[in-house]
Protein backbone atom coordinates (compact mmCIF):
# COMPACT_ATOMS: atom_id res chain seq x y z
CA UNK A 1 0.00 0.00 0.00
CA UNK A 2 3.19 2.08 0.62
CA UNK A 3 4.28 1.74 -2.76
CA UNK A 4 0.88 2.91 -4.36
CA UNK A 5 0.94 5.97 -2.15
CA UNK A 6 4.58 7.07 -3.04
CA UNK A 7 3.80 6.32 -6.49
CA UNK A 8 0.44 8.71 -6.47
CA UNK A 9 2.59 11.59 -5.14
CA UNK A 10 4.93 10.57 -8.08
CA UNK A 11 2.52 11.04 -10.61
CA UNK A 12 1.32 14.35 -9.06
CA UNK A 13 4.78 15.37 -8.61
CA UNK A 14 5.55 15.03 -12.21
CA UNK A 15 2.14 16.99 -13.67
CA UNK A 16 2.83 19.51 -11.64
CA UNK A 17 6.19 20.12 -13.12
CA UNK A 18 5.22 19.20 -16.11
CA UNK A 19 2.32 22.00 -15.84
CA UNK A 20 4.92 24.59 -14.47
CA UNK A 21 7.55 24.15 -17.41
CA UNK A 22 4.90 24.86 -20.14
CA UNK A 23 3.19 27.37 -18.22
CA UNK A 24 6.23 29.61 -17.15
CA UNK A 25 5.18 32.77 -18.29
CA UNK A 26 4.50 36.02 -16.70
CA UNK A 27 0.54 37.28 -15.70
CA UNK A 28 0.19 40.74 -14.56
CA UNK A 29 -1.47 40.87 -11.26
CA UNK A 30 -3.79 44.58 -10.31
CA UNK A 31 -3.77 44.67 -6.75
CA UNK A 32 -4.71 47.84 -5.36
CA UNK A 33 -4.83 51.42 -7.10
CA UNK A 34 -1.80 51.24 -10.06
CA UNK A 35 -0.30 48.42 -8.09
CA UNK A 36 0.28 45.58 -10.91
CA UNK A 37 2.81 42.46 -9.90
CA UNK A 38 3.82 40.17 -12.35
CA UNK A 39 3.91 36.88 -11.48
CA UNK A 40 4.77 33.65 -13.06
CA UNK A 41 1.73 31.34 -13.80
CA UNK A 42 2.64 28.35 -11.97
CA UNK A 43 3.54 30.30 -8.95
CA UNK A 44 0.38 32.22 -8.63
CA UNK A 45 -1.99 28.76 -9.00
CA UNK A 46 -0.12 27.01 -6.33
CA UNK A 47 -1.06 30.04 -4.06
CA UNK A 48 -4.34 30.44 -4.92
CA UNK A 49 -4.58 26.33 -4.19
CA UNK A 50 -3.03 27.02 -1.12
CA UNK A 51 -5.21 30.21 -0.11
CA UNK A 52 -8.19 27.56 -0.31
CA UNK A 53 -7.02 24.60 0.71
CA UNK A 54 -5.14 25.61 3.94
CA UNK A 55 -8.38 26.70 5.85
CA UNK A 56 -9.90 23.39 5.89
CA UNK A 57 -6.31 21.29 6.21
CA UNK A 58 -6.19 23.20 9.60
CA UNK A 59 -10.22 22.36 10.39
CA UNK A 60 -9.26 18.60 9.83
CA UNK A 61 -6.74 18.80 11.93
CA UNK A 62 -8.27 20.38 14.89
CA UNK A 63 -11.38 18.09 14.01
CA UNK A 64 -8.49 14.86 14.14
CA UNK A 65 -7.24 16.19 17.60
CA UNK A 66 -10.39 16.67 19.58
CA UNK A 67 -11.72 12.98 18.23
CA UNK A 68 -8.40 11.35 18.91
CA UNK A 69 -8.58 13.08 22.55
CA UNK A 70 -12.04 11.87 22.96
CA UNK A 71 -10.74 8.33 21.68
CA UNK A 72 -8.05 8.15 24.29
CA UNK A 73 -10.25 9.30 26.83
CA UNK A 74 -12.93 6.37 25.95
CA UNK A 75 -9.62 3.94 25.44
CA UNK A 76 -8.75 5.05 29.25
CA UNK A 77 -12.04 4.99 31.10
CA UNK A 78 -12.61 0.97 29.24
CA UNK A 79 -9.51 0.08 30.56
CA UNK A 80 -9.65 1.20 34.04
CA UNK A 81 -13.33 -0.92 34.04
CA UNK A 82 -11.15 -3.76 32.50
CA UNK A 83 -8.39 -3.86 34.45
CA UNK A 84 -9.86 -4.57 37.97
CA UNK A 85 -10.97 -8.59 37.54
CA UNK A 86 -14.18 -9.43 40.02
CA UNK A 87 -12.90 -10.94 43.36
CA UNK A 88 -12.48 -14.54 42.94
CA UNK A 89 -14.64 -17.33 44.74
CA UNK A 90 -13.30 -20.04 46.54
CA UNK A 91 -15.96 -23.27 47.83
CA UNK A 92 -15.79 -23.88 51.86
CA UNK A 93 -17.32 -27.00 52.52
CA UNK A 94 -19.65 -26.60 55.87
CA UNK A 95 -19.79 -29.44 58.69
CA UNK A 96 -22.52 -31.08 56.95
CA UNK A 97 -20.80 -32.03 53.66
CA UNK A 98 -22.79 -29.36 51.57
CA UNK A 99 -19.73 -27.07 50.09
CA UNK A 100 -21.42 -23.11 49.99
CA UNK A 101 -19.21 -20.70 47.88
CA UNK A 102 -17.63 -17.40 49.66
CA UNK A 103 -15.95 -14.54 48.59
CA UNK A 104 -12.16 -14.54 49.71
Amino acid sequence: MQFLKTAFWVVVAVAIALFCKANWSSVPVKLWGDLVADVKLPILMILAFLLGAVPFWIALRATRWSLRKRLDASEKALAAVTASPPPPVAVVPHGNGAAEPSIL
